[in-house]
């Protein structure tokens, strides 16, 4: 009998329980006042008005996409399935927080431009100021996700929890990653240990930081790594963190979106064999404000264009030294003399990485020094 009450108890809810509740588990009915229990025989979800809030901002991407056939995991069309439906589709949200969702755009992200992350990023600043607000969600395609997430760590000044997401696969798709990752970023969107850590990026159980994390692989689920390793894991709704990001981001920038009205120009030259000055010329007469080589090895540039980067630096153009590597980081005065020719080097941050944190920065200061600076410490 002892057993068959406990069973039934676990079933009902905290306000049919009174502390006269002797009956047997076949006469036993709720009291108009039920008291406080000392020990309820299992975990009641909270109410609705208890659970965090967490709005959902989609942008398009694989992860609203769609294919001809669930054995299309690699054919698809992106940016087909609006945020209502993609919610819809995953009930389970509602057991870790009060979710909504708004279409900031439909497209894939191989599309997205600087105008595009200028509006993403004030629809963000403003949702974070919102009291009601506990977290943000970004859906995103990934081919430039690691960027986007990169800019948002930058310029919002909060200390909430920002989570950006996608998938490698369509919803349409056998094994479709899509579902799990929303469901895991929402989770940690809606989670307090996950405030004060910068914008965060889940995907395939992993919780990484937006500043390292980067596309290292295509077609393959597991496509997003940092060669520092992840801050986490998010598993069945739970995290578990094991280290921290120390470079700067969100509420500790010195970056605002609401202060940037607009993204000077800069572009990327790609370092290889053989490599002739006519992309680094084209961008000097387009007006380019720095330029990003994504150089060889420890950042190397080949001896016949160094001249022509010296030539821009003479200009006012910026340059800066990245790898097209996807790990280590570069040296400064290592293969080249940075304080002779007053070249900048992008530390760790690869190529497109190093493209936003200097536009970003350009809208502050154009002195090589403060550049510099920014470069190490964000």
């Amino acid at each position: 009998m002892k057993k068959s009450l406990n069973h039934l108890l676990s079933a009902l809810a905290l306000a049919v329980l009174t502390a006269g509740c002797a009956a047997t588990a076949q006469t036993a009915t709720p009291a108009a006042a039920a008291p406080a229990v000392a020990a309820a025989p299992a975990t009641v979800a909270p109410a609705a008005a208890t659970k965090p809030h967490v709005v959902v901002l989609a942008t398009g991407g694989t992860i609203a996409g769609a294919g001809a056939s669930a054995a299309n995991s690699a054919t698809y069309a992106a940016a087909k399935v609006p945020v209502d439906k993609l919610l819809a589709g995953l009930p389970e949200l509602n057991d870790v927080a009060r979710v909504t969702g708004d279409q900031v755009f439909q497209i894939a992200s191989e599309s997205f431009t600087n105008d595009n992350l200028l509006v993403l990023a004030r629809r963000v600043s403003a949702l974070v100021k919102q009291p009601d607000v506990d977290g943000v969600v970004i859906t995103h395609g990934t081919d430039t996700l690691e960027e986007t997430s990169f800019f948002l760590n930058l310029v919002i000044a909060t200390n909430k929890p920002i989570v950006v997401v996608g998938s490698m696969r369509p919803g349409t798709a056998l094994s479709a990653d899509g579902a799990l990752n929303l469901f895991d970023a929402v989770s940690v969107a809606a989670s307090k240990d996950a405030a004060g850590k910068g914008v965060l990026v889940t995907m395939n159980d992993e919780i990484n930081t937006a500043r390292d994390v980067a596309k290292l692989v295509n077609i393959k689920t597991e496509a997003f790594k940092s060669q520092w390793g992840p801050l986490g894991m998010v598993v069945e709704g739970r995290n578990y963190w094991f280290r921290a990001p120390v470079k700067r981001h969100t509420a500790g920038s010195e970056f605002n979106i609401d202060t940037i009205t607009s993204l000077p120009p800069v572009e990327i030259v790609y370092g290889y064999g053989n490599v002739p000055a006519t992309a680094i010329q084209a961008f000097g007469q387009s007006g380019v404000k720095a330029l990003i080589h994504a150089g060889t090895g420890n950042g190397s540039v080949a001896n016949r264009i160094v001249p022509e980067l010296q030539k821009l630096r003479s200009q006012g153009v910026q340059i800066i030294r990245s790898s097209r590597v996807p790990g280590g980081f570069v040296l400064r005065n290592a293969e080249q003399p940075d304080d002779k020719y007053d070249w900048v080097v992008a530390h760790d941050l690869n190529p497109q990485k190093a493209r936003l944190l200097a536009a970003v920065a350009l809208t502050k200061t154009n002195d090589s020094r403060e550049l510099q600076r920014i470069f190490w410490e964000y």
